[in-house]
Formats: C-alpha cells, sequence, structure tokens
C-alpha cells in the first residue's frame, strides 16, 4: 500500500484518507475514487489528495475485517457487516463468554494493522452486548498477513460463548436467632434474581439448624426428591465459614460428598465452599452473596451454569482481577438486568441553527418554507414530539427570532447558539449541554430541514433504540445509504460535547466502536431541501 499526497488527475482508484467537503457534496473517508469522482474534484478546483493507493497484494479495510470475522465460530455469536475497517461481534444469549489470551496475543502479534479486542475471559453477559471487535487500522493491509492472522483464529478459537442452562437450584439456609427472618427472605429473593439470566430457579427452599447433621440431612432430603432432583444446592450459612472443618464443609462430607475447594481469592466472596455430591455441585455461598452486588460467588456459580465444573487450579487463579470491593461501574449489575427496567428514555435534538446560505439572493429561509400550511421548522418538532421523543430541544441561532415564534406553543426547550456561523459542531454542542438532555438514555439527532419524515419514522428509530438497550447507534438509512435522524446513546455524549468545526456527529458513529444499527426509511431519510428549487420539489412554499 502507498500512502501520501496524490495528484487528482491519476486519482482513479484511490482511496481518500480523509473526507473532503464540496459545495455540493460529500466524499467520505474510505470512498474510493472512481473517474467521475476525479472529474468532481478537478471541476471544484481540488488538484490533490491525502489517500493510500492498494498494491496487488493488499485487501482494503472492509474486506479485510470480514475475512478475520469470519475465521472466528459463530455459535451463540452474531456478527455485523464490516464498516470503517470495523466487525462487531455481540453475544446472541445469555451467557459465559470465553477467551483465550495465548491466541488473541498471537494473532494481534501478526501485524499492528489487524487487532482484536475482546472483554476479558469468563466475563458474564447478556443477549446483545458487544463481547469483541475486529479492526483494521490503515485503509488496507498485506493479504498475506490476513491469511496469517485469520488462520490463527480457525485453527482454535479465539472466544466462546457458553450459553446458560437452565438449573433447578435447591436452597438451604441455616438459622441462628441473631439472623432475622427478614434477611433470609430477602436472600432468597437476591438468589432468584441471580438465577434468572439463565432461566433458573430455586427448586425448594429449607431453612435448618445451623449444625453440621441438620445441613446434612438437608443435602440428602434435596437430593431424594423424585421427579425433581436438583441440578445445584446452594447453602447460605447464618455464620460464616472460618475453616475446612466448619459446618458446611464438615455437611457436605456428612452427606457423602467431597469438598473441591474452601476459600477463594477474589473479594468480596473469600469464605466460599464448592464441594459435590455424586453429580451435583454445592456451592456454601459466602456472607456477601445476600447482597446483588457482584462477588465471587457469581464467578463460581457462572461457570456452574454453563456447564463448567471449576478446577482446583481455575479458582486459585483467580486472585489478579479478584479484588472487586473497590469497582464503581459494578453496583448491583444483576438486579438491573433482571428486575423490570422502566422504559428507555429517549429525546430529541432539532437542529434548526443554520444559517441556509444557499437558498439564494432573496433572503427566504428554508425552515420557515410552508408544508401543508404548517412552517417546516415547526413540522419537524412536532413530528419528534409526536414520535414520542420526551424532552425534545431545538437549537437557534440564524433568524432565532423567527424560528422561535413559528414553534411557539409546542412544548419544545429552546437553546440559542450565537456561534452557529461556524457550523454544525457547535449547534451539536449547544443541544447536548442543554440541561433537558442530559439525563436521557439517548438523543435523537433531527435535521429541522427533512420533510419527509413522519412520527411514524422517528417511533421506529426509537424502538430498535430501545431493543438494544441503549448500547447501539441507531441510524436511518435510505436504500442502503446512512440517512438522519440518527439517535446517539448517552456513551457518547461526552465525544458529541468535544466536537469541533463544521462537522456533525457522524466522525462519532464511526469511531465509537458502538455497534450502528441501521434502519430502512427510504426517500425520507435523504430528503432535505437546501435550495428553493428543493423545496419546490419536495411540496413546500416559501414564506419568510
Amino acid at each position: 500500500m502507498n500512502f501520501g499526497a496524490f495528484p487528482v488527475a491519476d486519482g482513479a482508484g484511490l482511496v481518500l484518507a480523509h473526507s473532503l467537503r464540496l459545495p455540493d457534496r460529500r466524499f467520505a473517508k474510505g470512498h474510493t475514487l472512481a473517474n467521475g469522482d476525479v472529474e468532481t474534484l478537478l471541476a471544484a478546483g481540488v488538484t490533490s489528495v491525502i489517500a493510500c493507493r492498494l498494491d496487488d497484494g493488499d485487501l482494503g479495510e472492509d474486506e479485510a475485517a470480514a475475512r478475520l470475522a469470519a475465521a472466528i465460530d459463530p455459535s451463540n455469536l452474531t456478527l455485523t457487516q464490516a464498516t470503517t475497517g470495523r466487525v462487531n461481534i455481540h453475544a446472541a444469549c445469555n451467557g459465559l463468554f470465553i477467551a483465550d489470551r495465548d491466541i488473541v496475543d498471537r494473532f494481534n502479534r501478526v501485524d499492528p494493522a489487524v487487532t482484536f479486542a475482546c472483554l476479558a475471559d469468563h466475563a458474564d453477559v447478556r443477549a446483545g452486548d458487544l463481547v469483541a471487535t475486529v479492526k483494521i487500522i490503515p485503509l488496507a493491509v498485506a493479504k498475506d498477513h490476513v491469511e496469517r492472522a485469520a488462520a490463527i483464529f480457525a485453527a482454535q478459537a479465539p472466544v466462546r460463548l457458553k450459553a446458560y442452562a437452565p438449573h433447578d437450584v435447591a436452597l438451604i439456609a441455616t438459622e441462628l436467632p441473631s439472623l432475622k427472618a427478614s434477611v433470609m427472605d430477602k436472600t432468597a429473593d437476591v438468589l432468584a434474581r441471580r438465577l434468572q439470566p439463565s432461566g433458573s430457579r430455586i427448586l425448594a427452599e429449607q431453612r435448618v439448624a445451623h449444625g453440621e447433621k441438620a445441613v446434612a440431612e438437608a443435602i440428602g432430603i434435596s437430593l431424594a426428591r423424585h421427579g425433581e432432583r436438583p441440578r445445584m444446592i446452594v447453602i447460605f450459612g447464618a455464620s460464616a465459614m472460618v475453616d475446612a472443618g466448619d459446618v458446611i464443609p464438615q455437611a457436605i462430607r456428612h452427606a457423602g460428598g467431597e469438598v473441591l475447594q474452601v476459600g477463594l481469592p477474589v473479594d468480596p466472596g473469600n469464605l466460599l465452599v464448592l464441594g459435590r455430591v455424586g453429580d451435583v455441585p454445592v456451592v456454601g455461598a459466602p456472607g456477601c452473596a445476600r447482597s446483588p452486588k457482584v462477588n465471587g460467588f457469581d464467578w463460581v456459580m457462572n461457570r456452574l451454569l454453563a456447564g463448567e465444573w471449576p478446577t482446583c487450579e481455575a479458582l486459585t487463579g483467580l486472585g489478579v482481577g479478584g479484588l472487586l470491593m473497590e469497582i464503581p461501574s459494578r453496583p448491583l449489575p444483576r438486579e438491573r438486568a433482571t428486575t423490570s427496567r422502566p422504559q428507555m428514555s429517549v429525546g430529541a435534538l432539532v437542529l434548526a441553527a443554520g444559517r441556509a446560505s444557499r437558498m439564494g439572493v432573496d433572503g427566504h429561509h428554508k425552515l420557515l418554507a410552508e408544508f401543508d400550511g404548517e412552517a417546516l421548522v415547526r413540522r419537524s418538532v412536532r413530528i419528534a414530539l409526536d414520535g414520542g421523543a420526551a424532552p425534545v430541544v431545538a437549537v437557534t441561532g440564524y433568524r432565532a427570532s423567527e424560528i422561535e415564534a413559528a414553534v411557539s406553543g409546542l412544548d419544545v426547550a429552546l437553546v440559542h447558539n450565537p456561534d452557529f456561523a461556524s457550523g454544525m459542531a457547535s449547534s451539536l454542542r449547544a443541544g447536548f449541554a442543554s440541561p433537558d438532555l442530559r439525563d436521557c438514555d439517548g438523543v435523537m439527532v433531527v435535521l429541522a430541514d427533512m420533510p419527509g419524515l413522519t412520527a411514524a419514522d422517528l417511533q421506529r428509530l426509537t424502538s430498535v433504540f430501545r431493543e438494544q438497550r441503549g448500547a447501539a447507534i441507531v441510524r436511518a438509512s435510505a436504500g442502503g445509504k446512512r440517512g438522519n435522524p440518527v439517535i446517539l446513546p448517552k456513551a457518547v455524549y461526552e465525544a458529541v460535547r468535544d466536537l469541533e468545526g463544521d462537522i456533525g456527529a457522524r466522525s462519532i458513529v464511526e469511531g465509537s466502536g458502538l455497534p450502528v444499527i441501521d434502519v430502512e426509511l427510504g426517500a425520507a431519510a435523504h430528503l432535505d431541501v437546501d435550495t428553493p428549487d428543493a423545496v419546490a420539489l419536495a411540496g413546500g412554499v416559501l414564506k419568510g
């Protein structure tokens, strides 16, 4: 691959390294110039571009990423189409994500241009979660390097997703006078919620005295159930285990079982006991497992639910990364994931600050043009409201007083952008700085000059965003080509507030690493009205 400045006159086949904006169109980064593109650039006075020219042995970024991703076993996984040199990999079910560090490291050492990143080994994931990504760094990469890297993944799976299997679980809780019944009730509730992602359930609960004989008898009763034999037994002791000869380990032995591990290098979760009676695992839960916060009990239980029997070597190897107490991103994750959630909130940001510079010398403002007797900017705000967005914020700038008058009476918050002349980035920054949108799970960015959009279109975008649980960017498309509006999740708000210049959010959409879900809306996703002729063709009447 040859990279650098090239003369446009001989530019057919070049892959652009940077986007180019012309008065009437835009060439995206990664676009391959055709003969017609060369003529267009020369006519616009562009004589040189920063680009790359592929050699015979090169692959473009998207083809390379697609080939590498295709080498991964897709069982229980879904892969996105390659775009901007990236393929994202998502979980297709709830399960335990397994990563082989040696295989991943070997892949990443083939060529720095070829990268693979994934979650930590044995991560607990939910259907739809992003678990890994293939990314090609430059615009092209040597084909033989791609083939070498792909062969590594084809020979041995770098990652797998073990689906959780439903388990009937017997719960045994020991009693002491110092332990309130309400605490034991809460313990059962928390365990039930922990089991929900795997489709598991508490088959039966026994509350017995805190003694070896009573617990051993309870284990025997659980295993003797006719027709509903548990696949796992969980024991919560009223008093914490302090020794391998304490009540719960001894009870497992008295029930005819064996104790595999006493203690765990995970904090919280140190005081865990793992044993088995026949083929049924018996887990002595640490006291911290009465809370929904992630602890060592989760790490052991998830392996069992995914069909693994963790060995002593595996359990004693959990120390690195096992200090969980001070991780602020871990509060009550399972409680959020398994209880009914409130519907994700989606606000709308209507961009109505632009100068309408292509409307000619007559001074008409496209956003004041009337469609079916309604000013276009008012229609855009109303469509956002009717589409269910809440709150709706509109950014004004050029001829702000007239725009504000046009939307009067609607339930919209107005934000004035005094720097509107600098371009769209300033309007995006102003809108995303609005306190009205700060707490939304997603913000739909709506261009105010798109008369073809309907409330139903916006509802479709919002529905897909909620299905993705706010973990993806949702974008309108027309005929397979990207369009507008776009819904941005909270994860990228900070990046939007850092935008500068006359650019929109496209760089964020393509560079965030989040999956991008395109929703086909047809021509409405591309139809904007930048000129008087465009207004007329779309059925509008110029007014202001």
